[in-house]
């Protein structure tokens, strides 16, 4: 397990997540230049790693991320307008401050010296000239005189007890030129009443400096909130040791808007009652306590345990049903409740919005739209939606492989796409949105479509179909889900080795998804995944069949019917059932299971679903809801078709959970030989 108190482990944390959303900012940043806000952003991130590297001992990245943030600052002041190369460079940049945090030793010093160069080359190219609005921000721009300032700031009182170290900021200040530091003790209390932990000085520092006003305050860009600064530009011609007037008291100023004054002052104004050093303090703790950081394996674990508390409520609950003792019966029906709303709280905390993986994908489809010489945009919506953790981190893989075949077959060149009528910018949308208890996550394309004859005509090559066989469009689809399957006329660095598609089957499949295929001619291919909410507890319908008990998972139930006697007395074993005008396939598990046990004489038809598709499963009894733990099979068992699971009875005995996708495509199947007979009789 890691080790959360180490230091350097919680750098590495935090420095990739700031990472991830320096990536999602400059991707942003490279469609919207003159938006300051993901300047700012990507400022402050580059700041805090910097400062923060520095401050656990990771002196390589803190030196390489300093020469991107003072690029990054030249963009915030006006002297430099953001373009595509600049921001291809941040991106590479990036990768290589990962890098040198996560596995320094493997660093490469000589990547890091091309990405400063080219660095350079960027900041000293001339650039746009600036905005209006920010032509104001370049009177202290990078060729300004030396000038000389006096920064007074007092910190808060429980600075220290946040993570600020007083010392660093000093550093930095003594790092923008010659400085000269004074403390002030006046609020210092006698040594008996001092705190160690408590900041009771404040300082005074002249600093004689090239940089900009800007540079200056964003020493204490993450401090400001808190603490009392003024800084005052000292009169160019005053003696040696003479002050300029002091400013008088103003409200605190906008980041954005003191860098148009030489001035700034950020005490709380006169009038408003400032909070007690303690109030402050406590103000601190709670915003600090209103999340934290747990490990993964934590959840894991305690998933874990709250399934076996599932279980034993089960038990106890079929213990009590032959009790006739009320008292027993009502602490027992508070421990379900209570154990219900634990499983619901354990689930609610492993959820994650699906954008965190969405916004990966964002750099992918910039890098190889590049690599392409294609100009796509992606864009996204349900972000919102959430899914248990561990499913997004398992369909990081298969959406990479769909989104690059649909850069590489789908969408065309723009020269492609303006000769057939189309824009000449191609577009991947990336969707998610909850459909009763799954998640539908969508991946729709505006480009060519899937070329039917070319897929059917590689299957009969494979022998995968016979030539002719009648196919729909949605089986034909799924062949490009076959290990080896590949339409590409040419071997690239992307595609036609026949790999890709078939880890993404393969990956849906154990996460007991479904993936549903829809393509137009020349408007584009839409990939739908359905999944399950969860990986760990699911709500199931118990059934018989013989004196095994099974678990179809809820989700996929649309209703129980009884299996009329007409078809019960058919001998062929596999029929069709006419529900509500539509004929739909089923399968008697009894005949798939190879049961001996006399079946009953009712017999009960299961009717499940998987997208538009239907199948029957006759079943002896249906026993009701099960709230089912799921267990995975050994790997002895790893093979056995149509079981994705299994999870323990209230008994103690095991009830095999069914592979929902792999009946439904057997019952399809089955109806397709059988529907021909029953037409023609």
């Amino acid at each position: 397990m890691t080790n959360r108190t180490d230091p350097a482990q919680i750098f590495r944390e935090e420095s990739a997540e700031l990472l991830a959303e320096l990536e999602s900012t400059l991707l942003l940043l490279e469609a919207r230049p003159d938006d300051r806000d993901l300047l700012d952003t990507a400022f402050r991130a580059l700041h805090t790693i910097k400062g923060s590297g520095a401050m656990f001992g990771f002196d390589a990245a803190a030196a390489f991320t300093h020469h991107l943030e003072s690029a990054f600052d030249r963009m915030r002041t006006g002297a430099l307008a953001p373009n595509s190369v600049l921001i291809g460079v941040a991106l590479a940049a990036k990768d290589h401050i990962r890098a040198l945090i996560e596995t320094p030793a493997l660093a490469d010093a000589a990547e890091g010296d091309r990405l400063l160069a080219l660095v350079a080359a960027q900041t000293d190219a001339p650039g746009a000239a600036p905005s209006p609005s920010v032509a104001s921000n370049l009177v202290q721009g990078a060729d300004s005189p030396v000038r000389a300032w006096r920064i007074r700031f007092r910190l808060a009182p429980d600075a220290m007890e946040r993570g600020t170290n007083p010392l660093l900021l000093l550093d930095e200040l003594r790092g923008l030129g010659d400085a000269t530091v004074r403390a002030v003790t006046d609020a210092v209390p006698p040594l008996e009443e001092l705190d160690p932990s408590r900041c009771a000085l404040a300082w005074d520092v002249t600093l004689t400096t090239a940089e900009p006003l800007s540079t200056i305050q964003d020493v204490f860009i993450f401090v400001m909130d808190d603490t009392d600064l003024t800084i005052d530009a000292v009169a160019p011609d005053a003696p040696a040791g003479v002050e300029a007037p002091p400013a008088p008291a103003q409200p605190i100023i906008p980041l954005a808007s003191a860098a148009r004054t030489d001035t700034v002052a950020t005490r709380p104004p006169q009038s408003a009652p400032v909070p007690a050093s303690g109030e402050r303090a406590a103000a601190a703790n709670a915003n600090t306590a209103s999340s934290i950081r747990v490990p993964a394996e934590r959840l894991d674990d305690l998933m874990d345990q709250v399934g076996e508390l599932v279980i034993a409520q089960a038990r106890l609950k079929q213990l009590i049903g032959a009790s006739t003792d009320l008292q027993i019966k009502s602490v027992a029906e508070e421990i379900e409740r209570l154990s219900n709303g634990l499983r619901d709280i354990t689930m609610g905390i492993r959820m994650v919005p699906i954008g965190s993986l969405f916004g990966r994908f964002r750099r992918l489809v910039r890098d190889l739209s590049q690599e392409l010489g294609k100009d796509v945009a992606l864009t996204m919506s349900g972000e919102d939606t959430e899914l248990d953790k561990t499913m997004i981190e398992r369909l990081n893989d298969p959406l990479i492989h769909i989104i690059r075949n649909s850069l590489d077959h789908g969408l065309e060149t723009a020269d492609q796409r303006s000769a057939g009528g189309k824009p000449p910018q191609g577009h991947i949308h990336l969707s998610a949105r909850h459909a009763g208890t799954q998640v539908l996550i969508t991946i729709r394309d505006d480009g060519r479509g899937l070329d039917r004859e070319r897929i059917r005509a590689k299957a009969e090559e494979q022998e995968l179909i016979q030539p002719g066989a009648k196919l729909s469009d949605a089986e034909l689809f799924q062949l490009i889900f076959h290990p080896g399957f590949s339409t590409a006329r040419t071997l690239t660095s992307l595609s036609g080795r026949g790999v890709g598609m078939d880890v993404v089957k393969r990956t849906i499949d154990a996460l007991r998804g479904t993936i549903d295929i829809a393509s137009t001619p020349n408007r584009g291919t839409e990939i739908t995944l359905g999944l399950p909410l969860t990986l760990a507890i699911i709500d199931g319908l118990l059934v018989r069949v013989g004196r095994g008990r099974y678990v179809i998972p809820l989700f996929a139930v649309e209703e129980c019917v009884e299996l009329p006697p007409m078809a019960d007395s058919r001998q062929t074993g596999r029929n069709f059932l006419n529900i509500r005008g539509a004929l739909v396939p089923f399968i008697r598990l009894r005949e798939s299971f190879a049961v001996t046990h006399p079946p009953d004489i009712y017999q009960k038809v299961v009717i499940i679903s998987t997208g538009e598709r239907r199948v029957g499963l006759v079943v002896d009894q249906v026993l009701g809801d099960h709230q089912t733990v799921i267990k995975s099979m050994s790997k002895l068992h790893a093979d056995v078709a149509n079981f994705s699971g299994a999870t323990i009875l209230g008994d103690g005995s095991v009830a095999l959970i069914l592979d929902i996708g792999q009946l439904v495509a057997a019952g399809q199947a089955v109806g397709q030989t059988v529907e021909p007979q029953r037409a023609a009789s």
